[in-house]
Formats: C-alpha cells, structure tokens, sequence
C-alpha cells in the first residue's frame, strides 16, 4: 500500500524521496535536534539519511511504522513525524522532530493533530502515546497540545549520551480525540 499524503493547513506530510537526504542530514543531524530524540545519531553521518529513507516504504507494508516529512510550500522539508505502530494492541507510539530553524512555529503540533487524525480515523488505532525526555519540555506542550494526557514518568529509562534520561509518558485514546474532534 502506497505511503499516505496527509495535507493540514499550513502543511504536506509526504513520503520522503531520496532527494530529501541532505535536507535530513542537515536538519536532524543538528547537535540540538538529536539530543532531544530517543534514536537521531549525531553526528549523522554521509549515507545515513538515505538509508534511512529507504526503509520507509518496507516498515508501512509491514504496518510496523508510518514516517512522513513535515514540508511547508515555502521552506519544503522542515521534519518528520511518524507512528511506532503495534497492530496486535491497536496503539501506536508518536514520533517527530523539526529542524531548528523552523522551531517556535506550531509545525510540530499541527503535523501531530494531522497524523492523530489518520492514525485513529484510517488505520483504526484505539490509542496513540508519545514520550519525551523530561528536560525536553516543548515537545511535552506539543503533546498536550494535541489532547495527550501525562501518565507518568518513567525515570532513568533512556541511555543517550552516557546519562540516563527521564521519559515524561502521555497517550491518547480514540474515544478522548474523537470528542475533541467535535
């Protein structure tokens, strides 16, 4: 099945193309934007982002995940969401980053609210969670921007960079966003 377009106001969530490769090297592969994620390696490495690319289309046959690039008309690639999907449980794990010139402009929460929609609407999810590092606060106000509820704090669970990191949890259920939605 073809990798889904999803259009909000400001945005395109597209399937990335090889000739988004640089663009994603440059963006993710900024010190800032990668220590703020669970996986972004850093430095990113030539040859990284494209064989990052290339496993999208696999990982969505397989219903394993959904990766987008987040793109405006004027800037183009700006970053990239996705779903950790779990069919088995019905619930997905959210995931995304904005590269750092385009921070502090709502991208993050409204490319959250588009795939929020997708994932309960058309892939028929019951529950999205997503996490953050706990001094990663911007991305704990997206969350909650989009209607997620906090459930916790998972402490000392992530090794990045030789610390132990906090995860701050938050979820979603379908029913909860479906009455956000009316």
């Amino acid at each position: 099945m073809a990798i889904p377009t999803i259009r909000t106001e400001r945005l395109l969530l597209r399937e990335f193309s090889p000739r988004d490769a640089p663009s994603v090297q440059a963006l993710a592969g900024s010190r800032e934007v990668a220590s703020t994620t669970l996986t972004i390696p850093h430095p990113y490495e030539d040859g990284m982002a494209d064989s990052w690319i290339e496993g999208h289309s696999a990982a969505w046959d397989d219903r394993k995940s959904l990766t987008l690039a987040i793109a405006t008309e004027s800037d183009g690639l700006v970053g990239a969401i996705g779903l950790h999907l779990v069919p088995k449980h019905g619930r997905a794990e959210l995931g995304f980053w904005i590269g750092v010139p385009y921070w502090n402009r709502g991208f993050a929460t409204e490319a959250a609210k588009g795939l929020l929609d997708y994932g309960f609407r058309e892939i028929g999810l019951g529950r999205i969670l997503g996490r953050h590092f706990s001094r990663n606060p911007a991305s704990g106000r997206v969350l909650q921007k989009v209607g997620m509820i906090h459930e916790g704090t998972m402490r000392k669970h992530f090794l990045r960079w030789d610390e132990l990191e906090d995860l701050e949890c938050y979820a979603i259920l379908e029913p909860e966003w479906r009455g956000r939605k009316t």
